[in-house]
């Protein structure tokens, strides 16, 4: 055995054997890394705080913009009906428009299951039915938005068959919804999600071509939205908290996946927050 390795096996044996000195190793070398990080990272590190840091956050406000946008598009004067309106959150973006709501008006915001509003108010919806059969006459609207509502309807391909009789000719359809979520709205809830396959199979086959088909956020985006909720459903689910030591190491996560979405080339085939899609209803259909 050569000196060094002598020289080795006695250190390891001395703090309590090899895999005791690796450990040990393997801790200098991470508070090396944590000590050459810029003075800034490390702040937002030991901040535990996870609002350092947008990695995780993005995703009602893209949404939001992406659907304000689609609306601003439909000329002045169309009709627009919105499908599954709920509290008319995107009213205020129609103000153009010919506004006509739809919902079927039964979720209060209250439920035992999941995820749940704790109030919701329907009272302004134009027409209360169910979106697979709203009572208005074939082709009455020249636009049709239907936003996070599919995973709430028992059968979604049913209502996009609805939703192409309601809408004229060369009308445009606006749609989001999750590629996949947690049970909410409790028991209205029938779907984690859907992604792109979904739309490009249902919406072709039922007369509409799509013109956009645009995935918000991530998989590292994801990781972190889910990231954020752990201490939230640890009281919840576990009666416990998080710790120091597990706040510190959601920290770090958390600054490596801001990293990753940075340099993300592509990991949206996989998962992501959810679809937007627009599609046109072809002439003569």
């Amino acid at each position: 055995m050569s000196f060094r390795a002598t020289i080795g096996l006695l250190a390891a044996t001395l703090v309590g054997g090899r895999e005791r000195l690796t450990r040990l190793r393997f801790l200098g070398g991470s508070l090396r890394e944590f000590a050459e990080l810029p003075r800034d990272a490390r702040r937002r590190i030991l901040a535990l705080d996870p609002s350092r840091y947008d990695v995780g956050l993005a995703n009602e406000a893209t949404r939001d913009a992406w659907i304000k946008k689609a609306l601003s598009q439909l000329p002045a004067g169309a009709s627009l009906l919105d499908a599954g309106a709920g509290e008319c959150a995107y009213k205020k973006y129609c103000g153009h428009l010919r506004y006509v709501s739809q919902d079927l008006a039964k979720y209060d915001g209250t439920g035992e299951v999941g995820l749940q509003m704790g109030s919701w108010n329907t009272s302004g919806i134009d027409i209360v039915s169910d979106i697979t059969d709203i009572p208005v006459p074939d082709a009455s609207f020249d636009a049709v938005l239907c936003t996070e509502v599919l995973e709430h309807v028992s059968d979604p391909v049913a209502a996009l068959e609805e939703l192409e009789r309601v809408l004229k000719p060369g009308g445009t359809l606006i749609i989001t919804a999750p590629f996949v979520s947690m049970t909410h709205f409790a028991p209205y809830h029938y779907a984690t999600g859907f992604n792109r396959y979904f739309y490009e199979h249902h919406l072709q086959r039922n007369g509409f071509d799509i013109v956009e088909v645009a995935e918000n956020g991530n998989f590292f985006e994801f990781v972190a939205m889910q990231l954020r909720q752990v201490d939230v459903f640890a009281q919840r689910y576990a009666a416990d908290d998080c710790t120091k030591l597990e706040r510190l190491a959601a920290q770090i996560v958390l600054r490596m996946l801001t990293r990753m979405s940075a340099k993300d080339q592509g990991s949206r085939e996989l998962l992501s927050f959810g679809i937007f899609v627009r599609a046109i209803k072809r002439r003569g259909s």
